[in-house]
């Protein structure tokens, strides 16, 4: 994948990330979940973004951009590198609210999949509540596997540490990871997603179906520690640092994570939707 250097936006894998995850997925659904999910996004009048599976899977972004700054914790878990503690880091893991979509705020993207998937799972969930589920799962399923969206040094999971790329061109490592990695600016996502989705193999496919938000959120973590971290990075946010040079082969590096980020994350949303929407 190309490493595009176009300004990035502040949002977990961009829209086009999201998009390709879900391009993937859906290649996975069976006949019945893939007919569900489309009858429950055409009957959908909410207008912040197009109707179908791909567009949808960037709605939860535009709606927190529309002024709802309460949803904004739900996207990510911030496990610290120093004090790996899941529960920490999910605020506990606060009771469920009934619906979901009324909070709380203080809730991680671990605990969001759990509550929005149960209510997907329900026949007896209100079709609108059940809607927003389904828009909240596409999106949060990809969230919870952007490195920086599952681990922090202690600089709001790399928001705080600003990245020279060459000449005067900079963005924090959060932005760089949302959107440089994924691919070059104006490519099609399901271009982008046919390419990756021919890489999986039916082994991978099965292995990566196993474990639970929780557990795929500590491997996210790995992942972070690992190549989006690396040995001396600044913690902190210290708005007088200027940036800092990424180590070398860096880029290599984080472009072969994210593919293989983005192909687990699109394997697991597909589980996650036909387990809920494919009885």
């Amino acid at each position: 994948m190309a490493l595009g250097l176009a300004p990035a936006r502040a949002l977990a894998w961009g829209y086009e990330g999201h998009e390709v995850i879900a391009a993937i997925a859906r290649t996975y659904l069976t006949p019945k979940a893939r007919a569900n999910v489309d009858a429950l996004l055409a009957a959908d009048r909410d207008t912040l973004t197009a109707p179908d599976m791909l567009a949808r899977a960037t709605w939860a972004d535009a709606y927190r951009a529309a002024g709802h700054r309460e949803t904004a914790a739900w996207h990510y878990v911030d496990v610290e590198l120093d004090h790996p503690d899941l529960r920490s880091a999910c605020y506990g893991f606060p009771p469920p609210t009934h619906p979901a979509s009324a909070g709380p705020a203080e809730d991680c993207v671990v605990g969001r999949i759990k509550a929005f998937v149960a209510e997907l799972s329900d026949p007896a969930t209100p079709q609108s509540e059940r809607t927003l589920a389904l828009k909240y799962v596409l999106h949060f399923v990809g969230d919870l596997h952007q490195p920086l969206h599952a681990a922090d040094n202690h600089d709001r999971g790399g928001n705080c540490l600003r990245a020279a790329l060459g000449g005067a061109r900079t963005t924090n490592l959060h932005s760089y990871w949302d959107t440089a990695v994924v691919s070059a600016p104006g490519s099609d996502p399901r271009a982008l997603a046919a390419k990756l989705r021919a890489r999986i193999t039916p082994a991978q496919a099965a292995g990566w179906r196993r474990g639970t938000p929780a557990s795929w959120a500590m491997e996210t973590f790995g992942v972070a520690k690992s190549v989006a971290y690396w040995p001396g990075a600044r913690p902190g946010c210290d708005p007088e640092a200027g940036p800092v040079s990424l180590p070398d082969g860096y880029q290599a590096r984080a472009e072969a994570a994210a593919a293989i980020q983005l192909e687990r994350a699109g394997v697991r949303l597909a589980a996650v939707l036909n387990m809920a929407l494919g009885r």
